[in-house]
C-alpha cells in the first residue's frame, strides 16, 4: 500500500502523457515513410531485445515479401555521446551484413535519413557520423522505441520477461517498470521471453492470467486482454551456443579447458552462469553494471584474473564482447583467451513460430495495400 502511494505521481504522469498522445494534444504521432516494426518492453533492460531483433530479421529475410528488400535497424544508442544519426557496426551488423544498422536519438530523423540517405550529404552533423553508403530502407526495425510516442510503428512487439512478470514488479525507482503495465494492450504482439524450454498450455494460460489475460487459445496464439480485445501472445526461450572466439587471435584450444573466468555487464546473468556451469568450473566471476562500457582499468582486472588462473578460458556475452572490442589496450595474450557465448531465440513450438511469421507478414502486406490506396 505504501509503495502505491509513493509511486502515485509516477503513475499519474505516465497516464496523463499517454492520454495526451492518444488524443493528439501533446504531440501528434507520425509514421515513417516505410513500414516499421518496434521491439520494446515495459521494463528497464533484461527482456532480450537484441536476440529478438535478430530473430525478427531472420523472419523477414526468410519471407518472400521482404527477403530481397533493404532492411534497416534503428536504435537510440544507449549511453552514446553523439545524439545525431550514426551508422554503426555492432553485434547485429556482424550477423546480418546486408542490414543497415544505425542509431539516432531522434527516431523520426533517423527514419528519414534511412529512407533518404542522400539527405546525409546536406546534414553536416549526420555526414560526419555516416561512414558508409546506405541503400534506401524499405522496412525499418525499431529497437526499443515503444515509449517513443512521437513515432507510430506499423507493428508493435512488446517483450515481457517470464522471470519478472509485470504484475509482480513496480515502477521506477522502486522497481524496474519504465511504463504502465496497461500499455501492453497497445502492442500488436506480446512475447513472453526467457521461458523454460517446455511449458504446458495450462502453464502459459496461468502466467497470462497474472498479466490480466484470459481465454488463452494456444492454436491461434491469442488471449483476451483486460479490455476484451484479442491479442497475439507468444512464448520464447533462450538457446545458448558453444563458445566463439572474439578476436582472430583467439586460441580455440582454450574452449576445451575445464576452468572458466566469466565477466558480464548485463541485468541478470544467472541463466548464463547455469549454462556454463554444466561444462566448466567458473573459477572467477566479474559482474559489472548493465550496459557497462569497459575501460583500461577493467582490462587490467581481466589481466590479473587471467594470471591467477593461467589455464582458464575467459568468457562473456555477445554484447559485452562488442563493448570490449571497442576498448583499447587489450593485450595479445588476453585476446587469445577471450570468448563469447552466442545466443538465439526460439519459440516454444513450431506452431507459434509459424503463426508469428504469418501474422506479421500479413499485417505488413495489409499496411502496404492501404498506403498504396492512399
Amino acid at each position: 500500500m505504501i509503495d502505491k502511494l509513493i509511486l502515485f505521481p509516477y503513475y499519474l504522469i505516465l497516464g496523463v502523457r499517454h492520454a495526451l498522445f492518444n488524443k493528439g494534444f501533446l504531440c501528434k504521432s507520425r509514421e515513417a515513410e516505410v513500414p516499421t516494426i518496434c521491439i520494446g518492453n515495459i521494463t528497464v533492460g533484461g527482456t532480450g531485445k537484441t536476440p529478438h531483433t535478430e530473430m525478427l530479421l531472420r523472419t523477414l529475410q526468410r519471407s518472400d515479401d521482404w527477403g530481397f528488400r533493404n532492411v534497416a535497424v534503428l536504435s537510440r544508442g544507449y549511453k552514446r555521446k553523439r545524439k545525431r544519426f550514426q551508422q554503426v557496426a555492432v553485434q547485429i551488423k556482424k550477423k546480418f551484413p546486408a542490414v543497415t544498422v544505425a542509431v539516432d536519438k531522434d527516431r523520426i530523423e533517423g527514419c528519414n535519413f534511412l529512407c533518404h540517405p542522400d539527405l546525409l550529404q546536406t546534414s553536416k552533423k549526420a555526414r560526419k557520423c555516416a561512414h558508409k553508403e546506405i541503400e534506401p530502407a524499405e522496412i525499418i526495425v525499431l529497437d526499443d522505441a515503444f515509449q517513443y510516442r512521437k513515432l507510430k510503428a506499423t507493428y508493435n512487439i512488446v517483450l515481457v520477461d517470464y522471470n519478472r512478470p509485470l504484475n509482480k514488479d513496480m515502477l521506477l525507482p522502486l522497481g524496474r517498470l519504465r511504463d504502465l503495465p496497461s500499455r501492453l494492450r497497445a502492442a500488436d504482439a506480446v512475447i513472453i521471453s526467457k521461458c523454460p524450454h517446455y511449458m504446458e498450455d495450462e502453464d502459459k494460460a496461468e502466467f497470462l492470467s497474472g498479466l490480466g489475460y484470459k481465454d488463452f487459445d494456444p492454436a491461434l496464439c491469442e488471449a483476451v486482454n483486460a479490455k476484451g480485445g484479442r491479442q497475439k501472445v507468444y512464448f520464447t526461450c533462450i538457446n545458448y551456443q558453444p563458445l566463439e572466439q572474439i578476436y582472430e587471435e583467439g586460441d580455440t584450444r582454450y574452449i576445451y579447458t575445464k576452468k572458466l573466468i566469466l565477466f558480464t555487464g548485463i541485468a541478470k546473468d544467472t541463466p548464463l552462469r547455469m549454462f556454463l556451469s554444466d561444462k566448466y568450473k567458473i573459477v572467477k566471476h566479474l559482474s559489472f553494471s548493465d550496459h557497462h562500457n569497459y575501460t583500461r582499468a577493467d582490462v587490467r582486472t581481466l589481466e590479473s584474473a587471467s594470471k591467477s588462473f593461467p589455464t582458464a578460458a575467459i568468457a562473456t556475452t555477445e554484447k559485452d564482447a562488442q563493448r570490449l572490442v571497442d576498448c583499447p589496450k587489450v593485450t595479445q595474450r588476453l585476446k587469445e583467451r577471450l570468448f563469447q557465448v552466442p545466443i538465439e531465440v526460439a519459440f516454444l513450438s513450431e506452431l507459434e513460430e509459424a503463426v508469428f511469421s504469418s501474422t506479421l507478414i500479413d499485417h505488413l502486406r495489409e499496411y502496404q495495400k492501404q498506403k498504396y490506396v492512399e
